[in-house]
């Protein structure tokens, strides 16, 4: 078994890229980044399904955030856009839980977006998804259903920046590591939660997740 494939165990850091659909960044009111926009999960936010997404405590406010997840298999440095997608293992379907009450104050303050974006299960994933079962990653779909209703509807090829630009930027600043994840950022759409709820999403008819939320 690859260690990609093993990225729950083997991956030391869940890289995360912020505002990297248009659409997105409009309809929370925010700028079209001049550069990625990046920060992390620990890998204890990871979540299978069959357990729920927990609500933090004091959220008010917990949003979905559909997307596609890059899981590395060759470590590297100074990676060229070139031979940026030679490093990848495999791919996930990943939801980006964000406390977005918590994620406002801390923008409000300058602060870091840690407690609204690293809780325990703050990132639901999917099982590890070979490279030949996605042909082209960017031209996707993906979407994202909240109790059966669709909320975000939306393709990878509207990333404003690519898969090999994302790897080639982050590995000048992080090494990225077998068994890292790069989530790739979310489509327009997202909403609010609450303690009752079943999200579905799922990645063209390549996979597909459910997950129920309660209050933490």
């Amino acid at each position: 078994m690859s260690v990609a494939a093993k990225f729950r165990e083997a991956g030391r850091k869940i890289i995360c890229v912020g505002r990297n659909y248009g659409a997105h960044a409009a309809e929370l009111g925010n700028p079209v980044p001049e550069k990625p926009i990046l920060f992390f999960k620990p890998t204890s936010s990871y979540l299978s399904e069959g357990s729920p997404i927990q609500i933090p405590k004091g959220c008010s406010s917990l949003h979905h955030e559909v997307e596609l997840g890059i899981i590395i298999e060759r470590t590297g440095k100074n990676i060229s856009e070139s031979s940026a997608l030679d490093h990848v293992g495999g791919y996930i379907l990943a939801l980006d839980m964000t406390a977005r009450d918590f994620q406002d104050e801390a923008k409000k303050k300058g602060q870091p977006w840690a407690m609204a974006k690293g809780f325990d299960t703050s990132c639901p994933v999917s099982g590890f998804i070979p490279r030949e079962k996605v042909q082209d990653p960017q031209n996707v779909n993906l979407w994202c259903k909240v109790n059966g209703q669709t909320k975000q509807d939306g393709n990878t090829k509207d990333m404003i920046f690519s898969i090999p630009n994302l790897i080639s930027y982050i590995s000048q600043y992080f090494t990225l590591e077998a068994g890292d994840v790069i989530l790739t950022g979310t489509p327009s759409g997202v909403s609010a939660t609450k303690p009752g709820d079943t999200i579905q999403c799922g990645l063209a008819d390549v996979v597909s997740m459910q997950f129920d939320v309660k209050q933490g």
